[in-house]
């Protein structure tokens, strides 16, 4: 069924959406891969693009990370995010170059640094909205990172709906509470700040609420043996059994080192504000 448009900005649908990001439940093409290989990805789109300072190699990795965007089936809150902040900046650099009277350099510098940071944007976007917490903090244990961080890693992406869950009972018990507004004010201002009110309120008892639930919450990783099968070798073999190097996860890192070394090749054919690192 199709959604109504009335529905599309609600607390709600932003609370489903976060979820969907969360528990990577939309399915996409980084999903059927190792996650160690998907991290591994998000690794390189992340540091190759600091290496540069060519635009024509900066405009290909923000290409590839783009139609990785849309194969990995980001949702609409989370582009409409980035695009937000994305374009903010942008307007924001070059208003302070040309309040500085920059020159052509400057706005190629902005330029680049704009490209650098939507690449690391897009790149994490694509990777992390196809982990859920299982296969992320497994591929952190089997890469061998520091149990704590795995386990903190799978208990904040679980405490995640029970947080939003606890925040939205907590604004909508303030809001049967409280009186209605009598006056909006001029061009209705009152609004605006009675609603940041009423989050700042919610905020301490929904610290205290959560807090009540974390014990419960790690008594239940606990007894999966969730510290344990970090911290013993067997026990980390038998959680990590299921991860296997596959001929389509080297197929993707194949495809990617190609993609980098014909986005560096365009570069130097045709390189524009060329410098090197």
């Amino acid at each position: 069924m199709a959604r109504k448009q009335r529905d599309v900005l609600s607390v709600e649908w932003v609370k489903l959406e976060l979820l969907r990001t969360a528990y990577a439940t939309r399915g996409g093409l980084f999903t059927v891969f190792d996650p160690r290989v998907v991290i591994g990805w998000y690794l390189v789109f992340a540091v190759v693009p600091w290496l540069t300072h060519n635009i024509t190699v900066l405009a290909a990795l923000f290409a590839a990370t783009a139609v990785a965007v849309g194969l990995c089936r980001v949702g609409p809150l989370v582009l409409g995010l980035f695009a937000f902040g994305l374009v903010t900046e942008t307007v924001y650099l070059f208003a302070v170059a040309w309040f500085f009277d920059g020159d052509l350099h400057t706005v190629a510098a902005l330029v680049t640094l704009s490209l650098k940071l939507g690449i690391v944007a897009l790149a994490s976007m694509a990777a992390f909205v196809s982990l859920d917490p299982e296969k992320l903090s497994d591929a952190l244990v089997s890469m061998k990172a520091p149990p704590l961080l795995s386990f903190g890693v799978s208990y904040g992406y679980r405490m995640l709906p029970i947080i939003m869950d606890e925040f939205h009972t907590i604004v909508d018990g303030y809001r049967l509470r409280s009186a209605p507004m009598e006056r909006k004010g001029f061009l209705a201002w009152r609004v605006p700040v009675h609603i940041g009110l009423t989050l700042v309120r919610s905020f301490y008892p929904m610290m205290l609420n959560t807090a009540k639930r974390t014990r419960t919450t790690v008594e239940a990783l606990e007894t999966r043996g969730f510290t344990f099968a970090g911290e013993s070798a067997k026990g980390r073999d038998i959680r990590l059994a299921y991860l296997r190097m596959r001929p389509r996860d080297l197929a993707l890192l194949a495809v990617t080192a190609i993609l980098i070394a014909g986005a560096f090749a365009a570069g130097e054919l045709n390189p524009l504000f060329a410098r090197d690192f």
